[in-house]
């Protein structure tokens, strides 16, 4: 038992579950598509808005966190835009108050 929040597939809530990030390069952004519009169809990297429809694939299959699989660093969300998130440091960190 932990205190802390675990993830389960359906974390994949666009600003909740899943913040912006970096930047993103795909032309099915319109605000990228803009951009790159606007600098006369120079690729023009924007602000990352995650839009994610799917659950997250695949999930544990042995660890259920609310009647859901749990997330693993196997796990991956598809970006409705065309790209791929994915875990980076699987776990759950602590921070130490002094």
């Amino acid at each position: 038992m932990t205190a802390m929040p675990i993830a389960n597939i359906m974390d994949n809530k666009p600003f909740v579950n899943i913040m912006p990030f970096g930047v993103c390069n795909s032309m099915a952004n319109p605000a990228v598509a803009s951009a790159t519009a606007a600098a006369f169809g120079v690729l023009t990297p924007m602000p990352c808005t995650p839009v994610t429809a799917a659950p997250w694939a695949p999930g544990s299959p042995t660890v259920m966190i609310g009647s859901m699989p749990a997330l693993n660093n196997a796990s991956k969300c598809m970006c409705n835009f065309g790209g791929v998130i994915q875990i980076s440091s699987p776990g759950q960190f602590t921070i130490q108050v002094p």
